[in-house]
């Protein structure tokens, strides 16, 4: 990206990494457009920004409302320079708890909405030969543990979608950065914005400890959301943007110990791998 002034598009902007992400983009110069399903939270940044912060009221699980959000967006702002698929939330539970509608859900608001509101915002960075789509996955986007097999699908599939994605527009001038932070300090973990499937006995000692995790960790995280969103600017104005960038110590060491472990399977398989090719 250009050091010009520039429209972000920032889902889920009222709280935790997104409203660090406003705030951060607003002191740089830029205008923000912060979208939520309750975006009078907003207020108060609004005073401070009155000329370069509009608040607009999305549900990123509505298609409908989606689309109509990025029509006038780009009607009244004639482009979108950043667009940050931020809304959330965590879900923790065993597979065998997760339930049919909450593993739907959850893909609703991590996968199909983001996916819609790409769609609906790229045409416009791509016809102008430049842009930026920000995919707020986690470094469970990579990997998973007792208790976030739904939470991490979620982010897996957004990385996949976000790797590709990258491969077929980096021709006309547009980046795409996977984040993967570890855990930060926002309302993630906070009351109610958690959602906990309903519990198995059999999963008390491998999910058990999760939740407890979850449940008491609120204010305790290492990260610091006003550190991650200055990252995600400065990897924005790069040189050379990457693909992924992990956020936060923790992630770093949970994505070399991964990457370590599938190194050292696929080197202990790799002749039974190679030997299913056809005989020459």
């Amino acid at each position: 990206m250009t050091g010009r002034r520039e429209v972000w598009f920032v889902t889920g902007a009222t709280s935790g990494l997104g409203r660090a992400i406003a705030e951060d983009a607003l002191a740089a110069g830029h205008t923000v457009i912060g979208t939520a399903r309750r975006p009078e939270r907003l207020a108060g940044l609004i005073a401070a920004y009155p000329d370069r912060l509009e608040a607009v009221g999305l549900d990123v699980t509505d298609g409908q409302e989606i689309d109509s959000v990025a029509a006038d967006v780009l009607a009244r702002y004639g482009r979108v320079d950043v667009l940050v698929n931020n809304a959330g939330r965590t879900q923790v539970g065993a597979f065998e708890e997760t339930t049919d509608r909450e593993l739907r859900d959850l893909f609703e608001l991590h996968v199909f909405g983001p996916a819609q509101l790409t769609r609906a915002l790229l045409p416009q960075m791509r016809e102008r030969g430049s842009g930026a789509i920000v995919n707020i996955s986690s470094f469970g986007g990579q990997l998973s543990f007792a208790g976030f097999s739904a939470y991490s699908a979620t982010k897996a599939a957004l990385e996949q979608l976000s790797e590709g994605l990258a491969d077929e527009v980096t021709p006309f001038g547009i980046s795409v950065l996977i984040v993967e932070p570890g855990a930060f300090r926002t309302n993630l973990f906070g009351e109610g914005a958690a959602h906990f499937s309903d519990e198995h006995p059999a999963y008390a000692e491998t999910v058990g400890a999760t939740r407890e995790r979850v449940r008491t960790g609120d204010g305790t995280q290492p990260g610091d959301p006003a550190k991650a969103a200055e990252a995600i600017r400065m990897a924005l104005e790069a040189e050379n943007t990457p693909l992924r960038l992990a956020l936060g110590g923790d992630a770093v060491d949970f994505l070399v110990g991964h990457l370590d472990s599938v190194r050292a399977e696929l080197a202990s398989w790799e002749k039974v791998s190679r030997g299913t090719d056809i005989d020459a």
